[in-house]
């Protein structure tokens, strides 16, 4: 640290008690300066030569008849004022980093100035301000956190400036140049910290090009704004690096914030510096990595930050959403309603496509949505990444009891659009959300089976669905079939189309609400037992082996009696209920008429992903 000494007497000031202090000389004092509850007891004349404003007060007092001046408002209190009054005595006084601010305040109080005497104390201080302290990277880093005590003051001698200003150059320095010290403990790979082999083999460290963004960190909030607006205002830095600096100052100012969440305490310090960090975010996509935007979200909704804070993180968050984890996107809901905000979630998905020129999304009349495809740069990888994000997350949510319906069902139609290989992960969250919502109705199961396309389903979820007690008939028979077809297509033949009988039985029937008072519909979307779940499985599983499995028909001439058998096989067992005599009845004779397209069915949720076939080496364990 630098410092300066000034003067070369002996320091004789005395202390008598805790309020009163006095230089110990022959000759008596002359004057007494109260400065709050101390006394100093001093003489005139080494003040007078040096301070113009003892010299006006003293003037006054003499014409009153006192010897007692007031110096109440003094920068820095008693403490600066023995500086100053050791300085005008030629005593010895050693100013640094810690003191000179207030010491500087204080002789610009005083009006020790060149008018007054040659080498006066404001003179000697600026020229050590400007020849140490301000070439110093600690000092000047320690003069400004003091500075914060002596506003506005310190602001109109523009040493704030003036130190905010050398802090900034010196981070902005060619780090080859970097020969001073600084703190860097956070742990990088060796290549990031700068440590590389030289022309002998030897290694040596480098500085790195963040070196000075811990130090930075000391620093109050309004005063951090200051020094990060003046390094990004010389365009020197990079945004990384920007991005670099504000996490560190968030980590170490916003106590838990490696946790996603803020401690109780001084709620209005935090949000100011939440929205501190969000305002200096640098622009550019990729600037900070979207796991600690999603961290500062969550703060900010923890310190109840404005709107305009929030928005901007969530229009961040969903240019980058593809980095995020299910962990990171797990917001607590503010209300407590429901365990999650799923809303803000649906707020980023939406962000996503917008930004990125792929899609909007937009509210066409109550809870519908609708993509409008746009020309865009959103890679097919980054889809597909938050394609399974989301189904990742709707298995997470799904778990809470109070989740309601159109939240889980809106969220995940908004990356419908999405084609992905395989729907595992939507199975295993449709079926975690019927597990811990057994109250739903018909039509609710019907709603959220939608979603799902069983040709998308792997060897393991298909086992799986066949067996699940919770899902619709209609469902599992689709996944029946199409677990027959992946069957039929293994052994070499080509993959059958799907037949009418289980088109009609996936759709509404044109004639089913004429065949009786009962909606066989209804009875169709009810969950099917596990006698019936057992005996289409035995009954498909044979099937296998006398229809199409083992066949080595390249012509396909046995595709139709195949879809024959099939059907038959399906039909006899379905009439055991009520429901399946009354469908098959209405379906009788209307032959191929009867049926309508099957984009309507699960199966067709989406009109792109129903184009696709099946992926047949994809498995995927579904618990």
């Amino acid at each position: 640290m630098k410092f300066m000494k000034l003067g070369s007497k002996p320091d004789t000031f005395q202390t008598d008690g805790n309020n009163v202090r006095y230089v110990a000389s022959e000759l008596a004092s002359d004057i007494v300066v109260s400065v709050g509850d101390i006394k100093f007891y001093l003489h005139k004349f080494p003040l007078l030569s040096k301070s113009s404003h003892i010299q006006t007060l003293i003037s006054l007092n003499n014409e009153e008849n006192v010897d007692e001046v007031q110096i109440s408002d003094i920068p820095g209190g008693a403490n600066t004022f023995e500086i100053c009054a050791k300085f005008c005595y030629g005593m010895t006084v050693t100013l640094n980093a810690y003191n000179v601010i207030a010491t500087r305040c204080a002789a610009e109080y005083l009006g020790m100035h060149e008018a007054i005497e040659k080498g006066n104390l404001i003179y000697k201080i600026d020229v050590f301000l400007s020849s140490s302290i301000f070439r110093s990277w600690k000092d000047s880093i320690i003069l400004l956190q003091t500075s914060k005590s002596m506003l506005p003051l310190v602001e109109d001698l523009k040493v704030v400036s003036h130190c905010i200003e050398s802090i900034a150059n010196k981070a902005c320095v060619d780090v080859s140049k970097v020969d001073w010290s600084y703190t860097y403990n956070r742990k990088k790979l060796p290549e990031e910290n700068g440590i590389e082999s030289n022309q002998n083999g030897l290694r040596t460290r480098l500085v790195p090009k963040d070196w000075w963004v811990e130090d930075l960190c000391e620093l109050e909030v309004d005063l951090y704004k200051s020094v990060i607006t003046n390094i990004k205002s010389k365009a020197v830095q990079s945004n990384e690096v920007i991005g670099e600096a504000l996490k560190a100052y968030a980590y170490r100012r916003l106590p838990n914030f490696s946790k996603g969440m803020i401690q109780c305490g001084d709620v209005s310090k935090h949000r100011l510096i939440v929205e501190t960090i969000v305002w200096l975010l640098p622009t550019e996509k990729g600037s900070v990595p979207c796991r600690f935007l999603l961290k500062l979200l969550k703060a900010a909704i923890f310190v109840e930050s404005g709107d305009r804070t929030k928005e901007e993180l969530v229009k961040r968050i969903g240019q980058q959403l593809e980095e995020a984890s299910v962990s990171d996107i797990l917001i607590q809901a503010p209300d407590g309603a429901t365990i999650y905000d799923v809303s803000i979630v649906q707020n980023i998905v939406r962000e996503f496509f917008m930004k990125n020129g792929n899609a909007e999304i937009e509210s066409v009349g109550g809870d519908e949505l609708e993509g409008i495809r746009k020309p865009g740069i959103l890679s097919d990888a980054s889809k597909l990444m938050v394609a399974k994000l989301i189904d990742e997350y709707l298995a997470e949510i799904a778990k809470d009891p109070n989740l309601p319906l159109p939240e889980f069902v809106n969220l995940a139609e908004l990356v419908s659009s999405i084609s992905r290989p395989a729907h595992d992960g939507l199975y295993r969250a449709i079926d975690t959300y019927l597990k811990e919502h057994p109250a739903i109705n018909k039509g609710e199961k019907k709603r959220i089976c939608k979603l799902m396309d069983c040709r998308k389903l792997s060897v393991d979820a298909c086992l799986h669905a066949v067996q699940n007690e919770r899902l619709p008939l209609r469902v599992v028979v689709q996944v029946l079939y199409f677990e027959q077809l992946r069957t039929a297509a293994s052994s070499g033949t080509s993959t059958p189309d799907l037949p009418r009988g289980i088109k009609d039985l996936n759709n509404e029937s044109n004639g089913s609400s004429r065949s009786g008072t009962t909606n066989p519909e209804d009875e169709l979307d009810a969950v099917a037992t596990a006698e019936e779940l057992k005996a289409l499985r035995k009954e498909l599983a044979s099937l296998r082996l006398s229809n199409g499995v083992g066949n080595n028909d390249k012509d396909g001439d046995n595709k139709p009696s195949m879809d024959k058998a099939v059907m038959s096989k399906v039909k006899g067992l379905l009439k055991s209920k009520k429901s399946f005599i009354k469908i098959w009845a209405s379906k009788g004779g209307q032959g191929e008429n009867s049926g309508s397209d099957s984009s309507e069915s699960m199966s067709s949720a989406n009109p792109e992903e129903a184009k696709s076939t099946p992926s047949r080496n994809r498995r995927h364990s579904v618990s």
